[in-house]
């Protein structure tokens, strides 16, 4: 798909947070007023705040009353939005490539297509990384996609229906949750189900003793569970865990996934009906093959500090699929920006500016990542962090309602990229009311 028109060509593949924020405020900046067509491309219709897949695989967060469709926010913001998995990139022709996309039952409802680009922005994402385990792929499930998130959900509900309803006595694996990873995801992942488990109980599955059948375990192979944050900060979150019965271990290696549980390094077997596998991180592996460009260990795009890729200054790669240097990481002596959304949320504004010095033939500014500190949520029982964690030499711990309210305030944010202040206002009363009138927790 040529087009000869004369304004910048701005293509953005990945819709996550970063990228759809970008071809938002390109949009709003640049397509309405004629100075720039910007295409968004991703292999889905919608959109999901990624932090937010935790919540809806344990049923706590209503997924339609937070996606966000697309064509719509293309339609509203002054981009185009066209569907397709990238296949390729033309460098010479300067050309993205992109798969037919097919229905479920199989029918093409896009063909094979190419589009023409001036600044290619590459924000696919990340993937989670099984360093090859055995078992993983066949047996256990992953938190990549809100699709990944709804199938874990529905054979939760299903797991706990099925207890209820058999009159022979559990097995040993079965209401069994081993969550793999004890990074943010799988902490998080383990205090909603604490919560949202009983729940789904509660409504009439009184065959079932919560406190007594259903086990929910965190397995990680560091020492502590939130390796990458502060030690003070994962004592707090596995006190908190063990308060809620989540049995933790640490310091044990994953051997093998099983159709029943897991089997760890040292021969033990924990029993599981449900393994989740939330352990590493690594880019898309197509990213390695792709327009020759360079890449690292786990397929992230190498860029320059402009994020500017290594190999043409065309196109630029930002967020989890981009290793982009943090001199100032580990009391300075450098590191990687880590994957975590407050990074593409940063890239996508220091992008906007980025794209408008180019179109105006200006020298490229380095961007320079801000750590804000991290925030870790126990579902409703609590919250914790440390805040401001590089700015101040240091970190201070947050904990409870406060930490609570700055970790809603980041999705807001994003939000707020997306939407501007008044829809967000009115999104929130509405999602309010609606929490009043129906279950809180998602019982299909």
């Amino acid at each position: 798909m040529n087009d000869t028109s004369s304004k910048h060509r701005i293509v953005i593949v990945g819709g996550g947070a970063g990228g759809l924020e970008l071809a938002t405020r390109l949009g709003d900046t640049l397509g309405r007023r004629g100075r720039a067509e910007v295409v968004l491309i991703d292999k889905n219709r919608t959109h999901v705040w990624k932090p937010k897949l935790h919540e809806i695989a344990a049923g706590s967060m209503d997924m339609s009353a937070h996606e966000v469709d697309y064509l719509a926010q293309a339609h509203w913001h002054g981009f185009r939005f066209r569907l397709g998995e990238l296949t390729g990139i033309d460098r010479a022709r300067r050309e993205v490539h992109v798969a037919p996309y097919r229905d479920e039952e199989g029918h093409e409802v896009t063909p094979a297509r190419a589009f023409v680009y001036d600044t290619l922005v590459l924000a696919v994402g990340s993937l989670s990384n099984d360093f090859g385990t055995p078992g993983v792929r066949e047996h256990a499930l992953k938190l990549e996609s809100k699709a990944d998130a709804q199938r874990f959900h529905a054979r939760m509900v299903n797991a706990c229906i099925r207890a209820h309803a058999q009159t022979t006595p559990l097995r040993p694996e079965q209401l069994k949750v081993a969550i793999i990873g004890a990074g943010a995801t799988g902490v998080e992942l383990a205090a909603e189900l604490h919560r949202t488990t009983r729940e789904v109980v509660a409504y009439g599955l009184d065959r079932v003793d919560a406190e007594k059948d259903v086990r929910v375990s965190v397995i990680e192979a560091a020492g502590r569970v939130l390796p990458a944050l502060p030690p003070r900060i994962s004592a707090a979150t596995e006190r908190l865990l063990d308060e809620l019965g989540v049995a933790v271990y640490t310091g044990a290696k994953v051997a093998e996934v099983l159709p029943d549980g897991v089997r760890l390094a040292d021969g033990r077997v924990l029993p599981a009906e449900l393994v989740v596998w939330a352990a590493g991180v690594k880019a898309a592996d197509f990213l390695k093959d792709i327009g020759g460009l360079e890449t690292n260990r786990i397929n992230q795009l190498a860029v320059l500090p402009t994020l500017q890729t290594t190999r043409d200054e065309n196109i630029f790669a930002m967020g989890d699929c981009a290793q982009c240097a943090w001199p100032e990481a580990d009391g300075g002596k450098g590191g990687f920006v880590p994957p975590r959304a407050q990074a593409a949320h940063q890239q996508a504004s220091h992008m906007l500016g980025q794209i408008r010095r180019r179109m105006a033939s200006q020298p490229l500014k380095p961007y320079r990542y801000r750590d804000f500190g991290s925030l870790v949520s126990l579902g409703e029982f609590s919250t914790v962090g440390n805040m401001m964690g590089g700015l101040v030499g240091g970190s201070l711990m947050v904990e409870g309602w406060f930490a609570k309210i700055m970790y809603v305030s980041l999705y807001k944010m994003h939000e707020l990229a997306l939407h501007g202040y008044a829809k967000v206002a009115l999104d929130t009363l509405a999602r309010l009311i609606t929490r009043r009138t129906e279950p809180h927790v998602k019982l299909h």
